[in-house]
């Protein structure tokens, strides 16, 4: 008896396959619109190796529970700069390490672009005495040096606009 029926519904699937093999077989999923994103647009590649930046002198405050530094940077570099990084360590009066911390760029900084990186590292107290930076980015190393002013391309070519 079970057996019955089971040739009866699987005839009745069959039937109703085959039946149908225009509405059935015939649908098929058309694919989704792809738009281009960077079309017409120019997109530099990042560089490999060494880059060099300019920076000026970094400003350390405390900030509540953190000790928060900020670092103007210019690529000086020919092609934009991917993750650009800076990691902060600070030291003891007898050099030890006591603390760290790091600020990172998450968009590429253009060639001649100038950028703010802030560090947040909490705050040792008693303890931190001294500190230092390692510039590093997603590609290589980078040759950073301190200056005492940075040129902003952006600032530059705003300022005529606005005494117009």
């Amino acid at each position: 008896m079970a057996r019955a029926h089971f040739a009866v519904v699987a005839a009745l699937v069959a039937v109703g396959i085959a039946g149908a093999p225009g509405s059935l077989m015939a649908q098929t999923p058309t694919a989704p619109e792809f738009k281009q994103v960077l079309a017409g647009k120019k997109v530099e590649p990042p560089i490999k190796g060494q880059a060099e930046v300019e920076f000026t002198q970094p400003v350390t405050k405390k900030n509540g529970d953190n000790v928060v530094t900020t670092i103007r940077i210019k690529n000086v570099a020919s092609a934009p700069i991917a993750r650009l990084k800076v990691a902060e360590t600070w030291f003891d009066k007898g050099g030890n390490i006591v603390a760290a911390g790091e600020g990172t760029l998450d968009k590429p900084l253009a060639a001649g672009a100038v950028d703010t990186i802030t560090i947040t590292t909490p705050f040792q107290q008693g303890k931190m005495n001294s500190n230092s930076w390692n510039f590093s980015h997603a590609n290589g190393t980078i040759k950073p040096k301190r200056v005492s002013k940075l040129d902003d391309p952006a600032k530059a070519a705003a300022a005529p606009a606005a005494k117009k």
